[in-house]
């Protein structure tokens, strides 16, 4: 038995059971230290329910190794017209607004629970990209002819792969991409799209595997709410690769539930975009690009904007003026974290905080409010210097007309993705035609043999075959 005054190692730390956990703590559970101190535990019972959905994942994707690809196509085409169908569509919505007013009740946020016909209508479209989409598993990429033997290498299926998502709906179409290099998923949503998440298995995902001929349990729903199926899942060795959507603690725990366990994980770490203007910049450019970087809140949104030179004010109020369009257009209040001690509007409505440069590490995780913070810099030297230091080194959007300062940016700023215009083109549908199941910062270094965009057709693992036709062949 444990008692509350026993220590564990964590990154070389002692740190206290604690007494909440040391009375719980039963033969067969399990517990994880993270990088804060803290301790997750996994109750023994939970942790065989997730082992048990993720073996039925491993026989299925058994399966799927046995039957042609025309099939995986077939479930796309299928599951897309099943959102497309009226009734279904109608179901699927009338779920999703109970979980709404469930989750408002609670005082959650929903700006990306909320399923609507557009939200819908872009998730039928991902699905017709992954139908036509041209990856193909155990397809030789190269072949290398040494006379008397060859070697082919293979891109090949990974396995099961585990998502652990936010309550956002559309994640089922984003999960279901991996089925399009022969992988099987597991994924766990949060409680707060439990109804919507249902429905849709129930209603349209299921029903098309049937269709298409797929085993059901190529795409599994762990009905597990708790955090530790989260942690269980990704601590589980039959799992081939764990993603995980969202920031903060949350996201930083499954990773290291995940590299303890020996499981490869792709994070999704801190979003928040940052903006550097230089002083060449065209005022009415300006305020249109902070706007339409703003419309909404997820991960590639405008969240720190630099101004860089000697006499920022017309381009810090055409700053304000995009948050405070931004604003109009939900009819809310623009937000101005102010670290210039410049910004000001003549807006009653728009509130100017003052900030200090700590604000700049920040993630405004605003629900209806555009948020953002301000900061001036004197060279665009000290502009990369500050997106080093306080960014989660995700996105920069430099505006400027000099290509010199675009080379300098790329060069020396530590983002995997560099653009001149809006942030909001993050997105791999959006900017690849390729949906995305993940995107990746460099908070935590750059990724190793992929991009920050993590798709279906990036699952797969690498096979070497080789062929002798010479008998005398020897070393």
């Amino acid at each position: 038995m444990l008692k509350d005054d026993d220590r564990i190692i964590v990154d070389g730390v002692p740190v206290e059971i604690g007494s909440a956990i040391a009375s719980s703590f039963c033969e067969g559970d399990r517990l994880f230290g993270v990088d804060s101190g803290r301790l997750l535990h996994v109750p023994r019972d939970v942790n065989e329910r997730v082992r048990a959905v993720v073996d039925r994942s491993i026989g299925a994707f058994a399966q799927l190794q046995e039957l042609g690809q025309d099939r995986v196509t077939q479930f796309y085409l299928e599951f897309a017209r099943s959102l497309r169908t009226p009734a279904v569509s109608r179901q699927l919505i009338t779920a999703n607004h109970g979980d709404v007013v469930r989750a408002k009740a609670k005082g959650r946020s929903t700006t990306r629970l909320e399923l609507t016909p557009t939200m819908l209508s872009d998730m039928a479209s991902a699905l017709d990209l992954w139908a036509s989409a041209k990856d193909r598993p155990n397809v030789a990429t190269e072949m290398l002819d040494h006379g008397g033997w060859r070697i082919e290498v293979v891109r090949a299926p990974l396995g099961v792969v585990a998502f652990v998502f936010e309550g956002r709906p559309n994640v089922f179409t984003d999960a279901t991409g991996v089925l399009r290099m022969g992988n099987t998923c597991v994924f766990r949503i949060g409680s707060d799209a439990r109804d919507t998440a249902a429905a849709i298995m129930e209603s349209a995902l299921r029903p098309s595997l049937a269709a298409a001929g797929l085993p059901l349990d190529a795409v599994l729903l762990l009905e597990e709410a708790s955090h530790a199926s989260a942690w269980s899942l990704f601590s589980q060795r039959g799992v081939s690769l764990a993603v995980a959507r969202g920031s903060g603690d949350a996201v930083r725990d499954l990773g290291a539930v995940a590299r303890q366990s020996g499981v490869t994980v792709s994070l999704h770490g801190t979003g928040g975009a940052w903006m550097v203007i230089s002083p060449d910049v065209d005022i009415d450019l300006i305020h249109n690009v902070v706007a339409h970087s703003l419309d909404r809140k997820v991960c590639n949104t405008t969240n720190v904007v630099v101004v860089v030179g000697h006499e920022p004010d017309a381009r810090l109020e055409a700053v304000v003026r995009g948050a405070e369009t931004a604003a109009r257009s939900r009819g809310s209040t623009a937000v101005i974290h102010d670290v210039t001690g410049l910004c000001v509007s003549s807006d009653p409505r728009t509130q100017v905080k003052p900030g200090s440069l700590e604000v700049l590490a920040t993630e405004w995780e605003w629900e209806n409010d555009p948020e953002i913070s301000v900061v001036h810099a004197v060279t665009l030297e000290e502009a990369v210097v500050l997106f080093n230091t306080y960014s989660p080194r995700f996105i920069l959007s430099l505006l400027t007309t000099n290509e010199q300062e675009h080379s300098f940016v790329w060069a020396h700023a530590r983002a995997p993705f560099i653009g001149n215009g809006m942030t909001r083109w993050v997105d791999g549908q959006y900017a690849l035609h390729r949906p995305e199941l993940g995107l990746a910062n460099w908070e935590l270094g750059a990724q190793i043999g992929r991009g920050a965009i993590l798709s279906g057709g990036d699952v797969f693992t690498v096979r070497y075959r080789a062929e002798q036709s010479d008998s005398h062949l020897h070393r």
